[in-house]
């Protein structure tokens, strides 16, 4: 496995970097934690001119014909100052299932504007009871005269608030079938909520939305295999901005134990803080080796070695990233757990992306129940 980045991959993550640093510095994200979208359009808009947003997609519809490492790239250094554009939630999650799941015509429909920076999308799947399992799904599609009738409740929707269409699972006779629905129909009624790293999210109800039967994405009962694939590519979206995550605060960490003095000395000429700083060191450098593992291994359509770099590079985000993040936090002492200070809003969003895509515990019993490697 080469992981190695060519040089078109070494430009766009210099280019990400850059941006990052210079035009979306954390206190942008701060200032638009108040926003009522969270997020700038017109950020969005440039991203999409850039070429960001169209990097792992055909040129069919409009995007650059890479792959889901050009995605994980941008998000990795996103990450280092908590850009706030949903990258994840558009591109990776909503995008790439309309991407596997639509048709010519609707990627068309629906891709197209979003690569182009002037629309974005949300995946609506996550419901009270289910947790990690696409499959388990409440929502209801019956036929209708024109189409199908839409009822039910999603929860936690990420950029479901804003989006310009959702990406929804409902049963059918057939089974869990995805719908492409406009977030200003008649009938979605959507309620904003803050989460845990200062982002939004939308609780959404559906109240007998009507769509018709072009809003259908693949045929009935197709939905949880892509749901599947997506919540994979999420996984992996989540451990590389994981990454990015913790690689600044790691810098954090040491530049604050370079500068905060002690008993008349910096506290960072203590040997246990040394030690403590290179665990940060070691535990940063195997959640990027496991991060690249994930990545070049998220397109692949053998279930199992798919499953399995993912589920391990979670775990590793859910025991050495969390880790990594707890031991940043404290050695920043008091300061690191005021709002003040920009190393709680970095705690923050490892914490969230921990909880997405699945823990520590449903990794590991995904991981187990895989008889390929209990085989092996």
């Amino acid at each position: 496995m080469d992981f190695d980045l060519n040089q078109d991959q070494r430009m766009l993550a210099q280019t990400v970097a850059d941006f990052a640093k210079n035009e979306s510095p954390v206190a942008r994200f701060r200032k638009l934690r108040d926003d009522p979208i969270g997020y700038d359009p017109k950020v969005w808009q440039k991203m999409g001119e850039l070429g960001w947003l169209g990097v792992a997609f055909p040129e069919s519809v409009g995007g650059f014909g890479g792959s889901f490492v050009e995605c994980a790239l941008v998000l990795e250094h996103l990450s280092t100052s908590l850009v706030p554009e949903p990258y994840l939630a558009s591109v990776v999650l909503a995008g790439f299932s309309l991407l596997r799941a639509g048709s010519s015509e609707q990627q068309a429909r629906y891709l197209t504007p979003m690569i182009e920076g002037e629309a974005t999308l949300a995946l609506a799947y996550s419901e009270a009871q289910s947790r990690y399992d696409s499959s388990a799904v409440e929502t209801m599609a019956t036929p209708s005269r024109n189409g199908y009738r839409i009822s039910g409740r999603k929860v936690w929707v990420l950029n479901g608030h804003h989006a310009d269409h959702l990406v929804v699972s409902a049963k059918t006779s057939g089974g869990v079938t995805l719908f492409v629905v406009p977030r200003r129909a008649e009938g979605v009624r959507v309620t904003v909520v803050k989460t845990i790293d200062g982002r939004k999210a939308a609780f959404i109800d559906f109240d007998e939305v009507e769509v018709d039967a072009g809003a259908r994405l693949g045929e009935e009962g197709s939905g949880v295999a892509v749901l599947d694939r997506g919540m994979d590519y999420g996984a992996a979206a989540a451990v590389a901005e994981a990454v990015g995550v913790a690689s600044k605060m790691l810098q954090m960490t040491v530049e604050y134990l370079g500068t905060r003095e002690q008993f008349g000395v910096k506290i960072g000429s203590f040997q246990a803080l040394q030690h403590r700083a290179v665990d940060m060191y070691a535990e940063s450098e195997l959640l990027r080796s496991i991060s690249m593992a994930s990545m070049l291994r998220a397109d692949e359509d053998d279930t199992s070695t798919r499953r399995g770099d993912i589920s391990a590079a979670k775990l590793q985000l859910a025991t050495g990233g969390i880790w990594l993040a707890q031991q940043s936090l404290q050695l920043h002492g008091g300061i690191g757990v005021t709002d003040e200070h920009d190393i709680g809003l970095y705690f923050k969003r490892m914490y969230a992306l921990n909880a997405l895509f699945g823990d520590a515990e449903h990794h590991v019993a995904r991981f187990a129940s895989d008889s390929t490697f209990l085989e092996a």
